[in-house]
């Protein structure tokens, strides 16, 4: 009977030994896959992406469902202009968290540049799907600026036979408004622009200046003045008064 006690005895030693040892490496594992990514992500920030590709692909390969690495993989693609497997990674990134808008409007945006390097007919086929991943980025997030943008260009792109729409776009412009003034002034500048109204894209550029004041509101009303009013002093001079609020 003591001899059995002394077997059970040792077999439970060498579970807990196994246990600990599968616990070990898990915490191993953990550790080397955050170290991976953390490493990646520096690299990401000093734009080397191709360095960083590597390390979140490791990641991956320990945990396939790790989102931020997936979301990198496919900005990295995107970057390089690898919009099939950028579409790959961010179409996962919309079935593992269906409830988030960024993925949505990544994806929209990937295929649709897939869309504008594609024949005529085939990127016909892909507006719907583009137009819906924005318009969906938008109903999980309310406040979604970039997906906003992203359709006003779409409408000032597509022919009106395919459903360009001034309306359509300035119906996101004023939706902009609401959320972001600044956003809001300067796509209805934009738009203003894009068909040749340059004094009202003027005054909502200073509109937008007023408001904001940043680089980018400048540099809206100087490229208006200098490349479609021909006047590149006055142009300069708005840059000027840029660099002199500090």
């Amino acid at each position: 009977m003591a001899s059995i006690y002394f077997t059970m005895g040792n077999c439970n030693n060498d579970l807990r030994i196994l246990f600990l040892v599968l616990f070990c490496a898990t915490i191993s594992f953990k550790s080397f896959a955050q170290s991976d990514f953390s490493k990646a992500e520096k690299l990401v920030q000093q734009g080397k992406f191709a360095e960083a590709k590597p390390l979140f692909e490791a990641v991956i390969k320990q945990n396939p469902n790790h989102l931020k690495s997936l979301e990198y993989l496919g900005d990295i693609a995107g970057n390089s202009k690898l919009w099939d497997a950028a579409l790959v990674y961010y179409g996962k990134l919309e079935i593992l968290d269906p409830k988030e808008a960024n993925y949505c409007y990544k994806y929209g945006g990937c295929l649709g540049m897939k869309a504008k390097e594609s024949n005529k007919l085939k990127a016909l086929s892909m507006i719907g799907e583009v137009k819906g991943s924005f318009e969906k980025a938008i109903q999980l997030n309310p406040n979604h600026i970039e997906a906003r943008w992203a359709l006003i260009e779409l409408y000032l792109q597509l022919p009106g036979i395919v459903g360009g729409s001034e309306r359509k776009a300035k119906a996101y412009a004023n939706q902009l408004l609401k959320i972001s003034p600044v956003d809001g002034y300067l796509a209805n500048g934009h738009i203003a622009e894009y068909f040749h109204k340059y004094q009202e894209a003027e005054s909502y550029y200073t509109k937008a200046i007023a408001i904001g004041g940043s680089k980018t509101t400048y540099q809206a009303l100087a490229n208006l003045y200098k490349n479609k009013l021909n006047q590149p002093q006055k142009a300069k001079e708005i840059m000027e008064a840029f660099h002199k609020k500090g």
